[in-house]
This record gives structure tokens, sequence and C-alpha cells, in this order.
């Protein structure tokens, strides 16, 4: 996968880019991480991107032909069949499944819009996908840009070192992770669940299931109401309420 990043601040992609998951993938060649700065494509010697908003009020602009030439820099750049992303809070929000869609194609364009935004035109003419990870305001679109790789780089074929753990990651069945454990066995008086420590993957299958169940209806219960349970899910979700009804009520 190819993927170009048009910002104004390309050391801090550069970084982000050589370390944890997306730096061994740039290392063993799975995938390209380039950037492009508007600035080098300014009009006049100041490098300027930004002006001030018609209509009038406060912050600046980033303007349409530097950010204009940049994008098609990139897109020089990129296969056939890349999308190009303007990370963005009017964009649709950022899923697994969005992560997952985008691990399909063979690269992307990723707009990262600094001030107020970006000369609305320039969306018009150069961007085909709007994209929010999340209903909050940052600075600039840096940081969405790296969390859309990080999250898509992961669902590469070969990326992670066991593929089963992309397969298994919160939201990937629609469901919130189980709990996980690992050495020692007790420590200051919490001890991992018993049916972890006895090889009955069955029984773990089961126990993880309904742990996952049980937290999405704790945590995110918006995420069971599209889902629709198999019998068996709904057996266990009804055992992990009933066993929260026990526990609070020795409690008392």
């Amino acid at each position: 996968m190819h993927i170009e990043v048009v910002t104004l601040f390309p050391a801090l992609v550069a970084t982000a880019s050589r370390v944890g998951v997306t730096g061994r993938a740039v290392e063993r060649g799975q995938v390209t991480v380039g950037t492009v700065n508007p600035r080098d494509y300014a009009q006049d010697v100041h490098g300027t991107v930004d002006d001030r908003p018609y209509g009038g009020g406060p912050g600046m602009v980033m303007k349409i032909e530097p950010c204009r030439t940049a994008i098609r820099a990139a897109k020089a750049k990129l296969p056939e069949g890349s999308p190009s992303i303007y990370l963005a809070a009017d964009g649709v929000p950022f899923t697994q499944a969005k992560a997952a869609e985008l691990a399909k194609v063979p690269g992307m364009l990723l707009l990262a819009g600094r001030y107020e935004g970006v000369d609305e035109r320039l969306l018009e003419m150069e961007i085909s996908d709007r994209i929010s990870i999340g209903d909050y305001v940052l600075s600039g679109g840096e940081l969405p840009a790296l969390v859309l790789i990080d999250a898509v780089l992961r669902l590469l074929p070969g990326v992670l070192g066991d593929a089963e753990s992309a397969a298994q990651d919160s939201f990937s069945a629609g469901l919130l992770d189980w709990p996980h454990y690992t050495r020692p066995e007790g420590f200051e008086g919490h001890a991992v669940p018993p049916v972890l420590l006895g090889g009955d993957h069955a029984a773990i299958r089961r126990w993880r299931l309904k742990q996952a169940l049980g937290r999405t209806w704790t945590l995110r219960p918006e995420l069971l109401e599209s889902r629709d349970l198999s019998a068996e899910e709904r057996r266990l979700l009804d055992e992990y309420k009933a066993d929260l009804g026990n526990t609070q009520g020795s409690s008392r």
C-alpha cells in the first residue's frame, strides 16, 4: 500500500511512521508513507498557505492554490484506485468496518487540514471522502491521519505477527474485546480467572464471548442494538447479567 499525506508538518508524520506497527510495515516494504507539503508550492517568497476567510470571522483558511498543487503532486505518486480523504469534523465516523474497507485499496491520499480548515472548493474538486475520528476538535489533521493509518495497516496481511490479533480486536466482530491476562497467575490478591488456566478451549471461547458481550452491554450498549444476537450469545449475555446481579447483591 502507498499512502501520501498532504500536510504542513511532514516531520510529524515521518517521525510517527518510523515506530510501532507502521514503522515495521515500512521497514518490510509492506507500505510506503510519503508526505507533500503545500508550503513547497506557495506562490510568494514567504511561503504563504493561508488567508483570511471571506465573510469575516476568526482564524485563517488554507489557500486553494498551494493545496491543490500539493494534492495533485501526491496523487501522481499513488496507484490507480486510491481514494483522496480529508480528515474533518464533518466527515463520516471512522469505524473498524471503514478501516477494513480501506485496507483493500492500493493506496490513499490523506489531506491534513490546519487553521479553520481548507477552501471548500478544493474539497469539491480534489477530495473523494471525508472522515472524522471523533466528535472533538484537534489543531490539525495529522493526528487523525496517523490514527487512520495505524488502524488500516494492522489489517493488511502480514503486518501483524499473528493475523488473529487483528481478527480478535475490539469492534472487529461488532463487540468490545474481552479481558486479557498474563503472568503472574496471582498478583496482590487478584487472580487470573480459573477458566483460562484449565486448557479447555471450548470453555475459554465461551468465557471470552460472554465477557465481550457483557462489556459491550455495559460500556457501549448501542453496539448491541444493531447486532442480531445468536441463541448462544443471548444465553451468555443473560448469564453475564445474572452474574453481575449476584455480585452486586452480595456486596451490599
